[in-house]
């Protein structure tokens, strides 16, 4: 393609750092670029304890771990998001309970929550679509007189901020993607965000196989051992070298793609508003990350068809989630059509533009072009 969709890029210090790491000689998990990783991660979010792991699926895994979810728990997620929420969840033997979206800013449906929330109910997974906030205000407030835990997938939302408040640090905890299509990447990487300073020790001893090494390594025992379910979480320190870059660089990498993002929204919004396009919607108290564009089509075969034209011309584009609930796997957990019929309408509908640090504004006007040269006739 002559736009791919995605393209990760360096900042700058990737390289400098990992030749450092080498020198070094500490390759492993938790060496000195993993501890500054997250003590910039601590700061910057005000977070008692963020803890590096192989992915974000991983990151969510060991929260499911850390609430004791047990086989008769429920867990509910919003459909219109990826498997990993519900895949960490059921590995623990709980049912996904699936909630429709929003129709404006595409996050979970905070109006729906109330009802859906049973006597199983062990926690609720609001993930922040596109890097904008969930009502968190409104879903704390739901959760939180009933005891029911909060985990925020902040997959797309690092420095987002909802009423002026860090996306990620209204939950018990929170997790991050450091994936190649996010922001900020080392290729495949993640963490927890533990906002619940009584968690922090176990969690520790779940990302460490289930053993109590870091209060080893930190002179509170003469040995450790087994004292806990747990896994190996831990990425390595080369990858941590490469995150550390990227996130010394956040206020650059930001200021781009908010270039990119305003590039896109301008230079359609008249177009959209002509033709009964939607596009991504921000309200006002909520500050985005910037991390994708979409287009929302009043129908799936005007969506397929872009899809088609932009090929045709050398651009990617793709579509995003498929529900959850219509799923193989959702349908296992009682999804049926119908039940999200919101999520079901963006998914068909839906249209990702190419995104990425360094798409230049000539390849964005590129992409802007070819979009308004498609044909809206009868399909």
């Amino acid at each position: 393609m002559r736009i791919p969709f995605n393209r990760p890029t360096a900042a700058g210090k990737e390289l400098s750092y990992i030749q450092d790491a080498i020198n070094g000689s500490h390759l492993s998990g938790d060496g000195p670029f993993t501890t500054k990783c997250q003590a910039l991660l601590e700061e910057m979010l005000d977070a008692p304890k963020v803890l590096l792991t192989t992915s974000c699926t991983h990151a969510l895994e060991l929260a499911a771990l850390l609430l004791d979810t047990q086989s008769d728990d429920e867990v509910i997620l919003p459909s219109f998001t990826f498997a990993s929420p519900a895949n960490a969840f059921a590995l623990r033997g709980a049912r996904p309970v699936f909630i429709d979206i929003r129709p404006d800013t595409l996050n979970l449906d905070e109006t729906e929550l109330e009802r859906r929330i049973s006597l199983h109910t062990k926690a609720v997974v609001p993930v922040h679509y596109a890097g904008v906030g969930c009502e968190m205000d409104e879903i704390m407030g739901t959760c939180d007189p009933l005891g029911i835990s909060v985990v925020e997938d902040n997959a797309h939302g690092l420095f987002g901020t909802y009423k002026k408040r860090p996306l990620g640090t209204f939950g018990s905890v929170s997790t991050l993607s450091f994936h190649e299509t996010k922001n900020y990447t080392c290729g495949e990487g993640g963490a927890l965000v533990i906002n619940n300073p009584n968690l922090i020790e176990r969690a520790e001893i779940i990302r460490e196989k289930g053993t109590n090494r870091s209060r080893f390594f930190r002179g509170q025992v003469d040995k450790y051992t087994w004292v806990d379910i747990g896994s190996s979480y831990l990425p390595s320190d080369l990858l941590a070298a490469f995150l550390l870059a990227q996130l010394e660089a956040r206020e650059q990498i930001q200021a781009k793609r908010k270039l990119v993002w305003g590039y896109y929204y301008h230079n359609l919004q008249d177009w959209a508003e002509s033709v009964n396009v939607k596009l991504p919607v921000v309200p006002a108290y909520c500050e985005q990350t910037y991390h994708m564009f979409y287009l929302i089509f009043p129908s799936p075969q005007y969506r397929n068809s872009m899809i088609e034209h932009l090929k045709s011309l050398g651009i990617s584009a793709v579509f995003h989630y498929l529900p959850l609930h219509l799923s193989e796997m959702g349908k296992r957990f009682g999804g049926r059509k119908g039940d999200c019929p919101v999520a079901e309408r963006v998914s068909d509908c839906m249209l990702r533009l190419p995104f990425y640090n360094e798409l230049l504004e000539c390849e964005q006007a590129q992409v802007i072009s070819a979009i308004k040269q498609f044909e809206f006739r009868q399909l």
